[in-house]
């Protein structure tokens, strides 16, 4: 009987301690989407020109990007400004995961459909520039905790 006893505690430490390292080992998240920030600080009087053009080319090209499935989402921000080097404008692009930036093939495909050849987007990016400045991104990923 001591000895059945003895070879259950050992059993129970060993079930214990298994559990309690394969719980360590665990992460207390879940890798989740990606997101795009791009800070934009529009120059002075092309705020509502920035805005049609967001509301027209760019809205296609996501709305696009979204129905085939590279995207999970986008959105526009309005920002008030504490200086001259904050935006006003910041526009972030989700993407279901980091693997979704690899998918460059799909997307340049849906960018020569809606603007064309690479040389057409490449002056058209060069155009926006009379509206405005990109101060800069950050590219951040959602921890979705368990």
């Amino acid at each position: 009987m001591k000895n059945a006893f003895n070879a259950l505690l050992i059993s129970l430490a060993l079930v214990t301690s298994t559990g309690i390292a394969s719980a360590q080992g665990m992460r207390p998240y879940k890798e989740g989407p990606v997101t795009n920030v791009s800070y934009i600080r529009t120059k002075p009087g092309m705020f509502d020109d920035y805005m049609k053009y967001l509301g027209s080319s760019y809205k296609t090209q996501m709305e696009a990007n979204q129905k085939a499935g590279l995207i999970v989402g986008y959105k526009v921000f309005s920002a008030t400004p504490r200086n001259a080097q904050d935006p006003d404008v910041i526009l972030t692009i989700t993407y279901p995961n980091m693997a979704a930036l690899d998918r460059t093939d799909e997307f340049d495909a849906i960018s020569a459909k809606i603007a064309g050849t690479l040389e057409t987007q490449n002056k058209a990016f060069a155009d926006r520039g009379s509206m405005r400045d990109v101060i800069g991104g950050q590219l951040i990923r959602e921890m979705i905790l368990k």
